[in-house]
């Protein structure tokens, strides 16, 4: 497939990741306020290419990082994961040898389990791993735009349940974070939903959150859930980013999944991101 994108940008450089899914970002500075007009493009890009990949950085603060999310809505606070002392928006990513998991580990939009799931992720990785440490990416337009006509005419209308509690309860123990200080939401959303600000359609199942399709039986449900899981995991929809220190990946929540590869163990991969709030899907 050849990209039919045309790089209308006059002030950032958004250069096409691979034809399906994404870009990366050049003549952006994150450690200085962005300019309104730069600002502008850069959610632009955002819109069209869904995930953004900021390259030649250096590490922001953690402030600058809550002022730069903000720039693009309230900031969202993760119900369960322990957040940075003195900045609460900020979610510490850190992966040593004696860790027991790593985060996203599998296919998930994230903290769907929210009745408004965040809008998107900022992740600046500081510690890079000497290889591996990828994140792989998942295109949910493509997703849904690649069903049969007859699977999107039953999946029209139809809901999920989206759980945490099965994922968050004794996750975050060895950071320190007890079960009686965490919160597991759940919450049903279509499964189909309409990106606000695109308008375009998009499959929103994944496998870490969506437990049930609420209008099928179970044994229906679980058939259905398995295939759709399948079918957005496609490799056909997929972009796996090697990041290099200090990069920077913006991704839509609304519009992809992602997988953090912990392929580096005993290595070290250490970052900070923030989250900004969504709406409810539609």
């Amino acid at each position: 497939m050849i990209s039919t994108r045309k790089n209308e940008y006059k002030l950032i450089t958004a250069k096409p990741f691979a034809p399906n899914l994404g870009a990366e970002i050049y003549g952006v500075d994150l450690s200085k306020p962005v300019p309104d007009a730069q600002f502008e493009e850069v959610k632009r890009a955002f819109w069209e290419y869904q995930v953004l990949f900021f390259k030649e950085q250096n590490e922001i603060s953690p402030g600058q990082h809550v002022d730069f999310g903000k720039r693009f809505g309230t900031l969202h606070t993760h119900p369960a994961a322990p957040t940075m002392d003195g900045h609460p928006e900020v979610f510490e990513i850190h992966a040593t040898k004696d860790s027991k998991i790593a985060n996203g580990e599998f296919w998930h939009s994230d903290v769907s389990c929210d009745e408004e799931p965040p809008l998107g992720t900022m992740l600046q990785i500081h510690i890079t791993p000497p290889c591996g440490g990828d994140t792989m990416f998942s295109n949910m337009y493509s997703a849904y735009e690649t069903l049969s006509q007859p699977l999107k005419e039953m999946l029209d209308g139809l809901t999920a349940l989206h759980e945490s509690e099965h994922i968050y309860k004794g996750r975050y123990t060895d950071r320190g974070k007890d079960d009686s200080e965490i919160y597991t939401p759940e919450a049903i959303h279509p499964v189909i939903r309409t990106h606000p600000d695109t308008g375009r359609k998009a499959l929103f199942v994944n496998r870490t959150f969506t437990t049930k399709i609420n209008e099928l039986s179970k044994d229906e449900s679980d058939s259905v859930l398995e295939l759709l899981f399948k079918h957005a995991e496609h490799i056909d929809h997929q972009i796996r980013f090697r990041w290099t220190r200090n990069d920077m990946a913006f991704w839509d929540n609304r519009c992809c999944m992602h997988r953090a590869i912990w392929d580096y163990w005993p290595a070290e991969r250490k970052g900070r991101r923030v989250t900004i709030k969504g709406d409810r899907p539609k």
